[in-house]
């Protein structure tokens, strides 16, 4: 019908472990990008979620990892097949010639497999996957 705007999809937002590490340091622009994004928007991979573990020095900031993504995160991708081949293809085609590593391919592969965006700061480590929209961060 005229005068009728066509309702446009909007992909949801793959958070990279970066900006996330850079949200808990207190960045402005990391806090502003993830609260710009709906909250039923913002996803981020299970890898992401055990480097923040991996990284935190305390019971007191796993608790706040915990509660952090409780109230921030509305999904928690983990690889399955689909992305676990896809990450295969990738490292196949791009660790010798972009040094692609296997946590970065992952995630990668399931912003590709979920058709998501991928809100990072390491763009150099994503661009060389056709098709993968990234919507850089700088900190």
């Amino acid at each position: 019908m005229a005068g009728q705007s066509k309702k446009t999809s909007i992909r949801p937002v793959i958070f990279d472990t970066d900006l996330l590490v850079w949200y808990f340091r207190g960045n402005a622009p990391a806090r502003e990008r993830l609260l710009r994004t709906e909250r039923d928007r913002r996803w981020i991979s299970s890898l992401s979620l055990m480097e923040l573990y991996q990284g935190a020095r305390s019971r007191e900031e796993m608790l706040d990892i915990q509660g952090f993504v409780a109230e921030n995160i509305s999904r928690i991708l983990h690889p399955k097949t689909a992305i676990s081949e896809k990450a295969i293809h990738l490292i196949e085609t791009f660790s010798l010639s972009h040094g692609l590593r296997v946590i970065d391919a992952l995630i990668g592969a399931t912003a590709l497999v979920h058709r998501a965006s991928l809100s990072t700061g390491n763009q150099k480590h994503f661009r060389c996957m056709s098709g993968l929209e990234i919507r850089p961060f700088r900190p």
